[in-house]
């Protein structure tokens, strides 16, 4: 009877073992990447695997991709949130680096060596997005501040609400009589544009509350733009109000070149499960004293770019500070700091692009809401996020947290100098893939570089210079390391890696680690058994190794991994590990390789991920040697914002 049972139970895992395809859905596009999810039944053992090639539509030749990721079964959960969530059986991915505005052609192609049923194959036509323009064709209303006294041109207004409603002065804001037109331009003049919220006839904003309700709709060809005239610096001061503009009902909003100062959230663009903001615009802006920037928590605003602004915030300039409270020890000779300034760009939902900014003087800088269970409409989900080429300066927590992210976040590119709690977050994934590659970090004081907690799921690190520890040792799920450089900063009693993986798939490759001196336990290492998971007792089951060649010894990875030390760069130390309030300069620290350094040649390579290569092999850590250096920060800056 015992073997009959067993038989039977045996029979019906194999009859689960051949894959059944579900839906194929293609992501919202952004201007450099495009990303996929395809949900499946059956495949129990796991070996079924999507092959992805991709060439420009009118093209000959196909170019090899990165396959989709396999995912599904992954458990992520948060206690304290009541967040339970069992990530959905099948595979998402990205085709990475491709071209603005250039219409690609996609293949997939399905494969399960036990059989795979219904539509195995596709090829899907998608063109990526290019940086939203004002319409040529459309009008221009100018707009000019009180104290311009000189010759106006037709049509002209004296506030941005005027030009937009046609609105009248005090109150009467709310009749519209002439509203703007899909393609409009209000072209706005230099000079200071600022509230007298209490006064009832403001002809500048909202009276009572200083601020903006733009809920006009533009569209993807004619967006309503509001452009500096680029006759000086125009500049919206909020003095001291809450809001500066309230887009959450807009569509295709264009800001650009302007100033907003002085205000608890500078454009406000959407609050969960009520409203939010669709193709949003927000570029060459300066922000300045404000507890945030851009801010949405909708799940169906999509499409954002937010590039080449300077956001500053308002927190500690001359020392790195932390959080604490009842929950946590002390952070050092300073307490918590008080949340005056909390998120830069804070986002939800798809397509957003948010690159080239310099961000400082925030609690954290670039976020995706923790919004908890994903949606179920793979359009509503936090998934083809972009966030590249920034550069932050002296956060409190992070850098940047993908946390709430779903599939396809890519975060390449930035450079971070000077956080407290945490370099790179996912606390949590909902079953990736989430990208992390070309990022440079330096100068964390908690030894997490990558902040992966609340067990994440599909984590994928490549080519990242990380100056410090990476030793949470929290479970994490399907996360692969390679062409990374790890260099401690000579922590006390810390060493510098720390696999956690909560799963059996996983893995880890050439990549090279810097050892803190006189510590015995430089690596720690935790997997389990094939087909089992680990989420509860980690700690105590990780195993731990003084050299990089033990580890590979006793558990396989690791086989083309390498030491090394400071003497790779041109000109680089490490920061103090025993002064954690101490701030850094981006300015003085050089992350260039040595071109005869071990770390160069010394990478793999990874389609669509390191192409065009110099030399034998691509190089460890962000910075390719013989390569121009990367642009962090908005590209019309010719100085450091950041002083010391």
């Amino acid at each position: 009877m015992r073997l009959c049972i067993l038989f039977t139970l045996a029979a019906a895992l194999q009859a689960q073992n051949p894959t059944t395809a579900g839906r194929f859905h293609v992501e919202h596009p952004t201007l450099l990447n495009l990303g996929f999810e395809w949900s499946i039944s059956g495949d129990a053992n796991r070996n079924a695997t999507v092959d992805v090639q991709f060439r420009k539509t009118g093209d000959t030749n196909w170019r090899k991709a990165l396959p989709l990721v396999r995912i599904g079964g992954e458990n992520i959960y948060r206690r304290r949130e009541n967040l339970d969530y069992t990530v959905p059986e099948g595979f998402a991915g990205s085709i990475l680096n491709v071209q603005p505005g250039t219409e690609y052609e996609c293949q997939f192609t399905m494969k399960d060596p036990d059989g795979a049923n219904g539509q195995t194959a596709h090829t899907v036509k998608v063109k990526t997005r290019s940086e939203p323009q004002p319409f040529p064709g459309g009008r221009i209303l100018h707009v000019y501040s009180p104290e311009f006294k000189g010759t106006k041109i037709e049509p002209h207004f004296t506030s941005v609400l005027q030009a937009y409603y046609g609105a009248g002065l005090g109150d009467w804001s709310v009749v519209w009589e002439r509203r703007a037109q899909p393609g409009d331009t209000i072209l706005l003049h230099a000079g200071l544009y600022k509230p007298e919220r209490l006064n009832y006839v403001d002809h500048m904003m909202t009276p009572f509350d200083g601020s903006m309700s733009l809920t006009l709709k533009g569209t993807a060809e004619k967006p309503i733009t509001f452009k500096s005239a680029g006759d000086g610096e125009v500049i919206f001061d909020g003095d001291g109000n809450h809001s500066m503009f309230d887009v959450t009902a807009s569509t295709h909003h264009i800001f650009d070149g302007i100033t907003i100062r002085n205000t608890d959230i500078g454009i406000m663009a959407g609050q969960k499960e009520v409203a939010g903001a669709v193709a949003l615009t927000v570029k060459n802006c300066r922000f300045e004293n404000i507890g945030f920037g851009v801010w949405t928590e909708f799940a169906g605003s999509n499409d954002f770019y937010i590039a080449d602004n300077l956001f500053i915030g308002r927190d500690d300039r001359f020392r790195l500070l932390g959080w604490s409270g009842f929950m946590w020890q002390p952070v050092g000779n300073y307490g918590s700091h008080q949340v005056k300034s909390y998120y830069a760009i804070k986002v939800y939902g798809q397509g957003h692009v948010i690159a080239h900014n310099s961000i400082a003087y925030f609690h954290d800088a670039i976020g995706i809401s923790t919004y908890g269970t994903p949606p179920s409409d793979p359009d509503k989900r936090a998934s083809a996020i972009d966030i590249y080429n920034n550069d932050f300066h002296l956060l409190n927590d992070d850098f940047v947290e993908t946390d709430g992210g779903v599939h396809n976040v890519r975060v390449f590119n930035n450079r971070g100098i000077n956080a407290f709690h945490g370099g790179y977050s996912s606390q949590p994934t909902f079953g990736g893939p989430i990208y992390f590659i070309g990022n440079i970090l330096y100068h964390v004081t908690s030894s997490t570089a990558f902040k992966f907690s609340s067990h994440p799921a599909g984590l994928f690190v490549y080519h990242n210079t990380i100056i410090n520890e990476h030793a949470v040792g929290e479970p994490y799920s399907n996360a692969h390391w390679r062409n990374n450089l790890f260099l401690g900063k000579n922590s006390p009693n810390i060493g510098i890696m720390t696999w956690a993986n909560a799963s059996d798939a996983y893995s880890t490759d050439y990549n090279g680690f810097r050892p803190n001196k006189g510590v015995e336990r430089q690596y720690r290492f935790i997997a389990p058994p094939k087909g089992q998971k680990i989420y509860e007792g980690a700690a105590a089951q990780m195993k731990t190794f003084a050299t990089l060649k033990e580890l590979t010894a006793a558990t396989g990875q690791e086989a083309h991994g390498i030491e090394v030390d400071y003497d790779i760069f041109e000109n680089l130390a490490p920061p103090t590990a025993t002064d954690r309030h101490k701030v850094y300069h981006a300015m003085d620290l050089n992350f260039k390789l040595k071109p005869t350094s071990k770390a160069v040649d010394a990478g793999v390579v990874i389609p669509t991920v390191n192409d065009g290569y110099a030399g034998k092999a691509p190089d460890l850590g962000a910075l390719e040697s013989g390569k121009p250096e990367t642009k962090w920060g908005p590209r019309w800056l010719t100085w450091q914002p950041f002083y010391r």
